[in-house]
């Protein structure tokens, strides 16, 4: 891959090794993405008028209309994006989109962030599967294969 590329990889691009096999895909899900959005709107839209409020301006409402289009100008903006991303489990590794490749044996820890998966590796490295509708299933199949091959 060209280093000055600006192509965004989606998907996993890393070639499978010998006798590697995919056991899990997991992608950001169209649902949950929404469900995280609106919830981030009604915080910003209370955020924004409570600020207003603490400034005494008169017109307090504005602060939710303000919020709320916020959020929704960004959600509209990445949403085509962000339920794009595939992160693909194999018994070996765990390939994320483009070029990103995580070791089993690497991962020290995996974790639930709201509804994104936090895998964190023993150098300090950290990724996030984002907007996985049941983040509990992600970490249980991450962790068999952890099992699995003695990490």
């Amino acid at each position: 891959m060209d280093p000055i590329s600006t192509r965004t990889h989606f998907t996993p691009t890393t070639e499978l090794e010998d006798g590697e096999r995919v056991i899990a895909s997991f992608q950001g899900d169209r649902g949950t993405y929404w469900r995280e959005h609106a919830w981030l709107a009604a915080i910003a839209m209370a955020a924004g008028m409570g600020i207003l409020w603490a400034m005494g301006n008169p017109h307090v409402w504005t602060g939710a209309i303000g919020g709320l289009m916020a959020i929704a100008v960004r959600g509209l903006y990445l949403a085509s994006d962000e339920t794009k991303m595939r992160w693909d489990l194999t018994d070996r590794r765990l390939l994320g989109p483009g070029p990103r490749v995580i070791w089993l044996r690497e991962i020290e820890a995996v974790r639930s962030i709201f509804s994104a998966v936090q895998v964190v590796t023993g150098t300090g490295d950290k990724y996030l599967l984002k907007y996985q509708p049941d983040t509990a299933r992600v970490i249980a199949e991450i962790d068999g294969a952890r099992a699995r091959r003695g990490a």
